[in-house]
Order: structure tokens, then C-alpha cells, then sequence
């Protein structure tokens, strides 16, 4: 069953079309993952202007880099939605205002290019400002994005690259605020988000196209393991990622006291191992496409127990 074809409305009205294309929605809620390793490593809520350029920086970079992603896939996108109807799962928090908005027809690609362009450039002056090094981990995040849309059909390990990029915002936070940071600091705080993504992120959302990916001969995770090894793999990324998230008590510079302890072990199960556990159980679409949307809630929610246990 393929998409009806949408509208393409003028002016102000197509603003959603392009924020469909940087997967907005989602890209507001990983603001919140640079914030709280900014703050675990600082311990403290930065200066008034770092914060204001560094959420500006994030938003842009991950506006800029979500849409890169379709940019790079326009092709496989048409050929997708072309050949399988190319529908999201109800409910899809990157489907909120319309699924690959270029390769529906309701955007130009050279529109495209122009966005992503733009927000990119932004992105590079803002880290710049920050830290050179904050640029130099987001124009690799850019190069990785795109090596990781080219192994589409190539191999599954893949998936790996996504936690890199994912990973690169918290990374370039840290080193945003200082230019010297403590690299066992860094490896835990990269081992915890780069369990959630493969976890929280990549599996689930590559489970929710498994029948599309088979058809289009995509290498993921789930098409190699099938669907249940996929989801045993992704529940022990989730564990991972869980653990990790309290050796951070530990580590961290910022007083993190008793709430961040319980906060943690609270989020990791209610976010993360709760539907995963649902998904293990019953596999399908819409069990991962639940996974997918409540971890991508996890980071907000850990920056707000952060931040309750450094106020209290």
C-alpha cells in the first residue's frame, strides 16, 4: 500500500517539509544529550553565553546532519517509497510531519542541499567559537554520516558508525566547556551513548523497516541476525548502556548525589529495558517503533535527574 500523495502547499506553510527533513522533532530531544554531559563533566550549568551558543551550535549541527542523511539517501528513499510505499509506523516520532520529504516529491534536492548547507555552515562557526575541536568532531560526524548511508548495502556492522555519529554531540559538549577533558571520563560517557543509540536507536528503527530493508537487500542488524538475535542484542546494549550510566556516578567531577544514583537506574529501566523487554517478548513494528520513541525520550530525562541531584 503506497502513500497518498501529499499536498505542496507555498510560503511559511513547506517550513514543515524541511524540518521533516532534519527530523526536527528528534533533534530538539537529542539537545538535551550535549546539555547533560556538558553539565556531568563541568558540574555545573555553564556560562550564560556558552549555553546560548552551544544549543544554538547543537541545534544546528543535528539539523544539519539528520538532513544530510536524506540527502545522501535520496535515491534509495524514492526507490523505497517507489517500491514498498515507503509508510512509517504510526506513531513514528521522525515521521511527525512527513517521511523523506525530498524523495516524496514535496521538497527539491537542491533545496535540500541549500538547508542542509546553511545549517551546516552555522554549525561550523558556532563550534568554532566554542572550540576548534568541536569543529573538527562535527565535520567527522558529517563524513560519517555519510559513509554510514553508503554501507547500506554493504555490511551490518554499519550500525556502529551511528553510534559514532550519535555519540559526536556529548563528546564535542564536553570539550565545549573544557579544552582538557579526562579521557576515562570521555570512554565511559562514550560507551554509555553509544549503547542507548545501538540499542535505544539504531536496532529498533532498523526492526521497524525489516520487511522494506529485505526487499532493498540492506545490510542492518536485524536482516543479519534476524529478528530475535537482533532484539537479544539490542536488550544487552540497553543493560550496557544502564550500567554505564551508573559507573558515571562514580566518575563524574559534578556532586552527583543519592537521586542521580536511583534517578539513573530509573530511567534505564523505564526507558530502555521496560519496552525492550515488551519487544523480546512480542516482537513487531510497533513494539520496536515503541522502544524507538520512549528511548529517544532517555538523555531529556537523565539531564533533568542531572540536574535535580546537583540542585539538592
Amino acid at each position: 500500500m503506497k502513500n497518498p500523495p501529499l499536498e505542496n502547499p507555498a510560503g511559511l506553510a513547506r517550513l514543515k517539509f524541511f524540518l521533516a527533513l532534519s527530523r526536527t522533532p528528534h533533534g530538539l530531544l537529542d539537545l538535551a544529550a550535549p546539555a547533560l554531559c556538558a553539565l556531568l563533566w563541568l558540574g555545573k550549568i555553564p556560562s550564560a553565553e556558552v549555553v546560548i551558543l552551544g544549543l544554538l551550535t547543537a541545534f544546528s549541527g543535528y539539523t544539519a546532519v539528520y538532513a544530510l542523511n536524506d540527502i545522501v539517501d535520496f535515491q534509495v528513499d524514492r526507490k523505497k517509497i517507489r517500491e514498498t510505499g515507503g509508510q512509517a509506523q504510526a506513531g513514528d516520532l521522525d515521521a511527525v510531519f512527513v517521511r523523506h520529504p525530498m524523495a516524496q516529491g514535496v521538497l527539491k534536492y537542491a533545496e535540500g542541499i541549500l538547508w542542509t548547507s546553511g545549517w551546516a555552515l552555522l554549525t561550523i562557526l558556532g563550534s568554532y567559537l566554542l572550540n576548534p575541536v568541536c569543529t573538527g568532531i562535527f565535520l567527522s560526524a558529517c563524513v560519517l554520516e555519510i559513509v554510514y548511508c553508503l554501507l547500506l548495502r554493504v555490511t551490518c556492522l554499519r550500525g556502529i558508525i551511528s553510534g559514532l555519529v550519535k555519540n559526536s554531540g556529548g563528546i564535542a559538549a564536553v570539550f565545549a566547556v573544557d579544552p582538557n577533558p579526562d579521557w576515562a571520563f570521555l570512554a565511559v560517557l562514550f560507551l554509555w551513548f553509544f549503547s542507548w543509540e545501538i540499542g535505544g536507536q539504531n536496532i529498533p528503527n532498523d526492526w521497524i523497516d525489516l520487511e522494506e530493508d529485505r526487499r532493498m537487500l540492506a545490510k542492518t542488524l536485524p536482516v543479519r541476525f534476524g529478528p530475535v538475535r537482533s532484539i537479544r542484542i539490542l536488550f544487552g546494549a540497553l543493560v550496557l548502556s544502564l550500567v554505564a550510566s551508573v559507573i558515571m556516578f562514580w566518575i563524574s567531577p559534578a556532586q552527583l548525589d543519592l537521586p542521580y544514583l536511583l534517578g539513573a537506574i530509573f530511567c534505564g529501566f523505564f526507558f530502555l529495558l521496560v519496552p525492550a523487554r515488551r519487544l523480546l517478548k512480542a516482537p513487531s513494528a510497533p513494539e520496536a517503533s515503541a522502544l524507538f520513541n520512549r528511548a529517544s525520550y532517555y538523555p531529556l530525562a537523565m539531564l533533568v535527574v542531572t540536574l535535580v541531584s546537583e540542585a539538592i
